[in-house]
């Protein structure tokens, strides 16, 4: 008989999914004093599966993963324990200075989930234009997914 942890993971494709189909990500920092440091953020995804996110350069966790690189990403749904599913990517962060990348990232990011018309994302480019000077990009590289999808167990515990 399999294992209860097995009757729950996601596939391949289905953490895929998972993942396209979020809004929000936690991520979490190794904090200064020993304590995680959680923030919920928008997030893009490139071509090589990394999560991306944005933020101000002197914000509390580039400080964090400036010390320590190691993440923890945290996407979650569900109201009822029968409907419970997630995703857990362990990862290593870079922190990317490049305000032309930070653009990228901010347009990878606001555009996602719209069919944008090159009109449209030119627009969305020049308005983020004055922001990516004071921001970072964070590229999450993925190292271990957790996954689980209580829907699987048929309301059976």
């Amino acid at each position: 008989m399999p294992s209860r942890r097995s009757l729950i993971e996601m596939d391949d494709a289905q953490r895929k999914e998972y993942i396209n189909n979020a809004q929000t990500l936690i991520i979490v920092s190794n904090g200064k004093n020993g304590y995680p440091h959680p923030m919920p953020m928008w997030f893009g995804i490139d071509d090589d599966e990394n999560l991306l996110c944005t933020t101000f350069g002197k914000s509390q966790k580039v400080l964090n993963w400036r010390r320590d690189p190691k993440a923890s990403l945290l996407i979650e749904s569900g109201t009822q324990y029968s409907e419970l599913q997630g995703v857990v990517i362990y990862s290593h962060t870079e922190i990317i200075d490049n305000p032309e990348l930070v653009v990228d990232a901010l347009v990878k990011i606001n555009s996602r989930g719209r069919d944008l018309t090159d009109s449209q994302r030119e627009k969305l480019r020049e308005s983020v234009q004055g922001t990516a000077q004071k921001r970072v990009a964070l590229r999450f590289v993925p190292e271990k997914y957790i996954t689980w999808d209580h829907r699987k167990l048929g309301g059976r515990y």
